[in-house]
């Protein structure tokens, strides 16, 4: 007995009444991007793993898929590290490839490659899969998609207030309110460190404090700990889970706090310009508030971050994120490269949309009018005419085979398909057809200039 099919976990297939669902979203935020002024471009699914590697901390070099050499990829592997299951020091030699971990890296890669071809400041959008060797569980999937907009060759905050407006504009489209962009920077939480002389520590402190909102309190600080920040350090860090107020007073609270740091001071000046010119502009859906215990764990961040939180009861991971980053082409060796940028999470969207009963009027793709087919010489003359209506644009299909008129009907009904044509010997002498109206039941004989415009004209 063969073994039933089965696709890897964390990776899904779609009905097309899902793929209607998730067009609609692709379609609304595409067409934001575009009225925001940004190109849309596309790169290979796989890079070479030397652009991916080490771009995304050790977490996310864990989570990337890495592809095997083609042919017998263990010839070149050193037998020593072989025999010693030496996996990670061994993996350099048998796979070079690796899929794309995010759009972002790849992009920077590309702005390196194509720099005397592009037009700073450059706006892109990317809206491609990628993959993560993740744990699948609700909202989090080893293949989906992201959608990604970016800014390169400028350092005006005005770029980060046009993405905010961005996506609020997506959001309203979608009809999804009560949607929280929580903001930070990268400054800020440098300055921290800095207060508290744990500078070399960064990178742990910001993975640690970016877990917040999965492993509590306790939690963060336990990572901490762990990480070799001292316990005396964390103690100054601690109001920090409980920051409260408006905008303007968490502000004032944190420039009193990072009164000695030049570099937290920035970060604080950057976040007031940014929150200050959003209020006055103001939104229409979404709501913008300053999270100081969001780090975003990627390290190529330098100023401000995002992280997008679905409407309160929805129970979601975040379904958007982005930051400023000061010098990622750097590491392709194109410095002083500043851009900024933010990502759409679309299977989290779609997620949120059904919970909230938020997906209507979308319809599966299907015919305007259905041909029945009678035998090959009334499929032939019906050809004619599905060849015409076509070219119009006119959705049209014919019925494969000459089955039962009862299975033919039911297929139409099944689809949803408005209309159905029947010829037969009369209708082909008189060059006429007989059309159907499916949801009223009438039916009448037209030549096809009238059989189009009743068509055209439901």
């Amino acid at each position: 007995m063969s073994q039933k099919p089965s696709i890897p976990k964390g990776t899904r297939d779609f009905t097309p009444v899902e793929v209607a669902k998730r067009d609609s979203i692709f379609s609304t935020i595409k067409s934001t991007f575009q009225t925001f002024g940004f190109q849309s471009i596309e790169t290979p699914s796989f890079e070479n793993s030397q652009t991916l590697m080490g771009k995304y901390g050790e977490e996310g070099d864990r989570l990337i898929f890495k592809i095997l050499n083609s042919g017998d990829y263990l010839k070149k592997a050193d037998a020593t590290l072989l025999e010693n299951k030496e996996s990670k020091k061994i993996t350099a030699s048998i796979s070079e490839k690796a899929l794309r971990y995010d759009l972002t890296v790849p992009f920077a890669r590309y702005v390196v490659q194509h720099q005397n071809e592009i037009d700073f400041p450059f706006k892109r959008y990317q809206i491609q899969p990628v993959w993560r060797a993740d744990r699948p569980q609700k909202g989090r999937f080893r293949e989906f998609y992201q959608c990604d907009a970016d800014v390169v060759g400028s350092d005006s905050l005005w770029q980060e207030i046009d993405f905010i407006q961005l996506y609020d504009t997506v959001f309203e489209k979608l009809g999804l309110e009560g949607v929280t962009i929580k903001m930070n920077n990268r400054k800020i939480l440098s300055g921290i460190a800095e207060i508290i002389g744990a500078s070399d520590k960064l990178i742990d402190f910001t993975v640690a404090l970016d877990k917040l909102d999965k492993i509590g309190e306790e939690g963060v600080v336990k990572e901490m700990i762990e990480k070799g920040i001292p316990e005396e350090a964390i103690g100054k860090i601690t109001p920090l889970f409980h920051f409260k107020g408006s905008n303007q007073e968490r502000l004032n609270q944190l420039q009193t706090m990072l009164i000695s740091s030049e570099e937290g001071t920035k970060g604080v000046e950057e976040l007031r310009f940014i929150i200050d010119t959003i209020e006055a502009v103001g939104l229409q859906t979404a709501e913008v508030t300053l999270d100081v215990t969001l780090a975003r764990g990627l390290n190529y961040y330098t100023g401000a971050i995002f992280e997008v939180s679905a409407p309160k009861g929805v129970k979601m991971g975040s379904i958007g994120g982005g930051g400023r980053y000061d010098d990622l082409t750097g590491i392709f060796g194109l410095k002083d490269m500043s851009g900024v940028g933010i990502s759409f999470g679309l299977d989290r969207i779609y997620l949120v949309l059904e919970e909230l009963n938020l997906f209507k009027g979308i319809d599966l793709p299907r015919p305007d009018v259905l041909f029945i087919n009678f035998g090959d010489k009334e499929a032939l003359y019906s050809s004619k005419a599905i060849a015409k209506l076509r070219k119009l644009g006119v959705k049209s299909e014919l019925y494969p085979s000459a089955a039962k008129m009862k299975k033919q009907m039911m297929y139409a009904n099944k689809r949803s398909i408005p209309f159905v044509v029947l010829v037969g010997e009369k209708e082909i002498e008189a060059g006429t057809y007989t059309l159907k109206n499916m949801e009223t039941g009438e039916q009448a004989m037209y030549r096809y200039d009238e059989l189009l415009q009743v068509i055209i004209n439901s």
